[in-house]
């Protein structure tokens, strides 16, 4: 039986980056929620998202599936609700399905109208579901707690290096290939993890929870402190407080990062640093693309920065700012608290000039844009135009 994770009709409140992902390939904690799917079911589970994304990943040929909600945070019980399904049979609430088992024939699984493929409905009630982008950031500190014990159970790390000051050493785990030395590791306050082949430069101070992985690199003198999530091949320096920074992007200079999240193939520039807290200590509003208006975050929110988007050095960025996907941004004084997909500063970025710049920047990493991947970008660039 196959497992498919499905975006549900909420996908367009976690913009900019769904744009360019499904909701199960987000990264928080230490994992991915695909990847944290599949370690807590011990199978390979598949993505269903929309039809633009849908080349990004494999499909699935068994006839009969488990469709979940990308959205629904797991929890043991739920867990073993889903896994007791029969053929025909689905748990929802009062927003809609959370799992169903359904066999998949001549038809395609249409979760609009999921009624029509079930016998039977089981209502349950406190499910929790992700609703918003800031929620990442939010969470992040149980999401690297939970994951943290997921991934180490069992397990052993390896030894950490005399040459490093460690506070609370049961709290840290190692992973085979990583690099650390002569830097402080304060997990008193929360777990930390280190990936496989990392490197964590001299002189940096690094205080829990925190999750960093594989080959992710933490450069001289920098300080992170919780919670923070670093994802595959990112760099990082400077000063960063509880944020995300999504697999390959870089942070790698002198700078504040706060209360944000960063995509994937991004770049901010030296000396750039973001406000996460309003002057007046009052609600900071961030743009939701389904209502088309501003909307309250809480009182600390920095940056959404969609993928591959790129900021230039001594950039000042504005309290609750959300920046589209492909864009380079620069400008003097406070940022534009919200930059539309595909920007050149304020003018519009050209598709063949995107796709070219970020070709430049996946070669720095040894990578290049993928056929899908220059298609899925042309979905977004026409839509946007």
């Amino acid at each position: 039986m196959a497992i498919v994770l499905f975006d549900a009709h909420n996908r367009e409140n976690f913009f900019p980056f769904t744009a360019t992902k499904a909701i199960a390939a987000l990264r928080f904690g230490i994992c991915t929620i695909q990847e944290r799917w599949q370690m807590l079911l011990g199978q390979t589970v598949y993505i269903q998202t929309a039809n633009y994304l849908q080349d990004l990943y494999p499909t699935v040929a068994d006839n009969e599936q488990i469709w979940i909600d990308a959205s629904v945070i797991p929890t043991t019980q739920l867990i073993q609700q889903i896994q007791s399904l029969q053929p025909f049979e689905a748990i929802v609430d009062e927003v809609g399905l959370i799992a169903g088992n359904v066999l998949i024939t001549d038809s395609f699984f249409d979760i609009n109208n999921y009624n029509n493929f079930f016998k039977k409905t089981q209502q349950i009630s406190h499910v929790e579901r992700l609703k918003n982008p800031q929620q990442l950031f939010v969470q992040n500190e149980s999401f690297i707690q939970n994951d943290f014990t997921l991934i180490t159970h069992n397990r052993i790390s390896q030894t950490i290096d005399t040459s490093n000051k460690v506070i609370h050493p049961e709290n840290i785990f190692i992973e085979a290939g990583a690099n650390v030395q002569h830097a402080i590791l304060n997990a008193s306050t929360g777990s930390i993890y280190i990936g496989k082949n990392t490197t964590i430069m001299e002189g940096s101070i690094i205080r829990g929870p925190f999750a960093m992985c594989e080959n992710a690199v933490v450069k001289m003198g920098t300080k992170i402190y919780g919670a923070t999530t670093l994802g595959k091949n990112v760099v990082a320096g400077g000063e960063i407080k509880n944020s995300i920074i999504s697999d390959n992007s870089n942070k790698a200079h002198d700078g504040y990062l706060g209360d944000s999240v960063i995509g994937e193939w991004c770049n901010i520039g030296a000396g750039t640093s973001n406000s996460n807290i309003k002057n007046t200590a009052g609600a900071v509003t961030l743009w939701n693309q389904t209502s088309q208006r501003f909307e309250d975050a809480g009182m600390k929110c920095g940056v959404m920065m969609g993928d591959y988007t790129r900021v230039a050095i001594n950039s000042s960025i504005n309290t609750g700012s959300v920046f589209g996907v492909c864009c380079n941004i620069f400008g003097a004084g406070l940022l534009p608290k919200f930059i539309p997909h595909f920007s050149w500063g304020n003018t519009p970025y050209s598709f063949d000039k995107a796709i070219q710049h970020i070709q430049n920047w996946k070669r720095l990493k040894g990578a290049t844009l993928s056929e899908f991947e220059i298609k899925m970008l042309k979905a977004i660039f026409e839509k946007t135009a």
